[in-house]
């Protein structure tokens, strides 16, 4: 039946093709008005990481701390425009008199700055009723100029110098001292320019020109404040002339998940023939204590500009990663030269666990696992989408109060340092791509995922999603996106990714064809992850597909008093064992602060914002189990509640006799204590403490409370 629905699909997308292709003037078409075209001279995606230029630097991990590194975070200055065609077209120019400019916050929103209109919107597009893909607004598609000087060390002389930007909404082209660098889009991933012949010793101007909408906008209509500007880090890095470009850190298990093979895939870059050569590399692994596992030297012979090179080693019983157990190791690669003088070296946080689905069941170190999850979007009530380190680590924390396990990161991959703290807290992830075209519709002529001009657009945003977060054990899950169709661009996304090799189930809701009990599910997903179903759609699609787990990407909307039925959901899913939980909509309202007309400050959403006539889905964006400032709404405690991981039966309550059960998947009950209380009419006329009875996970025990 799945083989009958994908030929469908092919045989209409044949028909429907030259309805769905919109001409493009290759000629004239700007970049961000061109699907075809969603990068020029950035550099190939590469996990997270910085060359550091001592092994204590690497060890702490803070690359403010290395002379190889520059924050460019601060005031910039900025223009802004409504229109493009009235934006400075050569502001870019060294001699460019921008004294009459204000300046901005770099990173920030710039409609939280006072700069055009936030808007919010669910499913449709803000800046059209009528999309007709790329084209957009000639007379309402504001621009933002920014200007910034930036010093080059002398010391910095013979290294490469790439300039980074971690999220820029939604396309931008790029200039350093007056001369085009390169372009853009993609507002949640990283884009870094190798800016070596550009810069100067001394004081430098780079310059960018960023589009609040482009043709990548179409890719993203997710729901939640459509805002604009540079929203994560800007800072330069300088590396060695030999340099470790990107590497894959992989742990497998062995059958009995006892040992491990660490194996690490390396990509190592020679710039300059005339500079220094790496012999050598040398790989460490220490424990969370500091403890050396073990060291060894490879040799890294260069036969050419770029090589590849493989190292593993057997683990003898590490202690494994889970979110209930985050225990990491610290790997360190040190390139040497042939005097043995460290070139670099690069930490990566190692965590050993394996995923997979066995019979029908996501596995994690061959354990099936609950996924006790929530939909996260970043969101600050001051600053919109710049997100603190301290705000992330707000949100685990009260996550990991409620009880819950698991984060979709909705609907775009987030802040590098999100998926850290993961690693460090223990928060299973499943990453999704920056990809919804919802405003398109489903229909296979109309999606963008069945439109081969959008293919490259659609790939490019999951294969660099999944070359930055590919080392993160907090990793389980990959998606392709969220409501954006299903088509030829999603199944070339899907078999790359399988390709790929990296060793993590793939999931994409838009595989569901139909609702309720007769729905199918495409191939290209390998997990059942369908949007509120029904109790009997659930076993529905449990008994009809039994090798794929169910675990919902969206459930339990909630919004204003709600949650009332996640009892009932979790009723359902202790019954089966192929359904594995799901992820609540979602974690925080995303109301903003805003003063109103008595001069008191109020959380303010869609429709309190610009003229009459402005896009808006009222407060539809407010359904979090936390409020913006992260103060619990009410149904928070209700989601703590039923996700808690020590369950209470009554067997005979009038005796004193009740069952305690370890609903953890890795751990025993050693760390905890059971308070009781006898109530009569609410009050308290006895209460006690007792420690915890000593279970394994699963297991079942009668207590005497006294």
């Amino acid at each position: 039946m799945q083989k009958y629905t994908f030929f469908a699909c092919i045989a209409l997308m044949v028909v429907s093709l030259a309805a769905m292709a919109t001409p493009l003037n290759a000629q004239t078409a700007p970049e961000w008005q061109d699907p075809t075209v969603v990068e020029v001279n950035k550099e190939p995606a590469h996990a997270s990481l910085f060359p550091f230029e001592s092994r204590a630097l690497a060890l702490e991990g803070k690359p403010a701390k290395s002379a190889y590194y520059q924050l460019l975070n601060g005031n910039w200055k900025f223009n802004w425009v409504e229109r493009p065609q009235d934006r400075p077209v050569d502001f870019y120019r060294e001699n460019y008199d921008d004294s009459q400019w204000g300046t901005i916050p770099v990173p920030a929103n710039w409609e939280f700055n006072g700069y055009g209109v936030p808007i919010y919107v669910n499913q449709p597009y803000e800046f059209t009723k009528t999309p007709h893909p790329p084209q957009l607004p000639e007379d309402n598609n504001p621009v933002g100029s920014y200007r910034q000087h930036f010093n080059v060390p002398q010391s910095w002389d013979g290294r490469r110098i790439f300039l980074h930007f971690g999220a820029v909404k939604s396309a931008f082209y790029l200039w350093v001292n007056g001369q085009k660098v390169g372009y853009s889009q993609d507002s949640k991933l990283p884009a870094e320019f190798d800016i070596t012949g550009f810069v100067r010793p001394g004081d430098n101007l780079l310059a960018i020109e960023v589009y609040r909408w482009s043709d990548g906008s179409y890719l993203e209509c997710q729901d939640f404040w459509r805002i604009s500007g540079i929203e994560r880090d800007v800072f330069l890095w300088a590396a060695p002339t030999t340099h470790l470009r990107d590497y894959f850190v992989n742990t497998d298990l062995d059958e009995q998940y006892r040992d491990a093979t660490l194996s690490v895939d390396m990509i190592l870059k020679h710039y300059d023939e005339t500079g220094p050569n790496a012999e050598r590399m040398e790989v460490e692994l220490l424990d969370a204590r500091g403890k050396p596992v073990f060291s060894e030297k490879m040799d890294v012979p260069f036969e050419g500009p770029e090589n590849t090179f493989h190292f593993s080693r057997k683990i003898v019983k590490p202690s494994l990663w889970t979110a209930e157990t985050p225990y990491l190791y610290t790997l360190l690669l040190q390139l040497q030269d042939s005097r043995g003088k460290t070139m670099e070296v690069i930490q990566q946080k190692v965590g050993f666990r394996e995923v997979e689905i066995l019979g029908g069941q996501l596995l994690v170190n061959g354990v099936p696992i609950l996924v006790k999850g929530v939909n996260r979007h970043e969101h600050d009530p001051v600053t919109g989408h710049v997100i603190s380190e301290e705000s992330m680590i707000q949100d685990l924390k009260l996550m990991k109060a409620c009880n819950i396990n698991a984060v979709r990161t909705c609907h775009y991959p987030n802040d590098p340092r999100w998926y850290e703290l993961c690693d460090l807290y223990g928060m299973y992830l499943v990453d999704e791509a920056n990809i919804e075209s919802h405003g398109m519709g489903y229909n296979l002529d109309r999606t963008l995922a069945n439109n081969p001009l959008w293919r490259e657009a659609h790939l490019k945003r999951v294969q660099r999603m999944v070359e930055r977060d590919k080392n993160h054990p907090s990793v389980i899950i990959w998606s392709l996106g969220n409501e954006a169709g299903n088509g030829v661009c999603m199944y070339a996304a899907y078999e790359w990714l399988k390709a790929r090799g990296l060793n993590r189930p793939v999931q994409y809701e838009r595989t569901q064809v139909g609702w309720g009990t007769s729905a199918i599910f495409e191939w290209n997903t390998d997990i059942l992850p369908p949007m509120y179903p029904t109790f009997d759609a659930m076993e529905a699609y449990v008994e009809k597909y039994p090798d794929r787990p169910l675990i919902m990407c969206e459930y339990a909307h909630a919004m204003g008093n709600s949650v009332g039925g996640i009892k009932e959901y979790w009723d359902v899913i202790y019954k089966h064992p192929h359904m594995q939980g799901g992820f609540i909509w979602d974690w925080v309202d995303q109301a903003v602060y805003k003063e109103n007309e008595q001069g008191q400050r109020i959380f303010a959403y869609g429709g309190d914002f610009g003229p009459e006539g402005t896009p808006s889905d009222a407060n539809f964006l407010c359904n979090g189990l936390v409020q913006p400032d992260r103060r619990p709404n009410p149904h928070y405690w209700e989601v703590k509640k039923v996700y808690q991981n020590v369950l209470f039966r009554d067997v005979d309550a009038a005796t004193g006799k009740i069952a305690v059960k370890n609903g953890f998947a890795f751990i025993g009950l050693e760390h905890l204590y059971i308070q009781w209380a006898l109530l009569a009419d609410g009050q308290p006329v006895q209460s006690g403490r007792m420690d915890a009875p000593k279970l394994r996970p699963g297991e079942e025990q009668v207590i005497q409370v006294p």
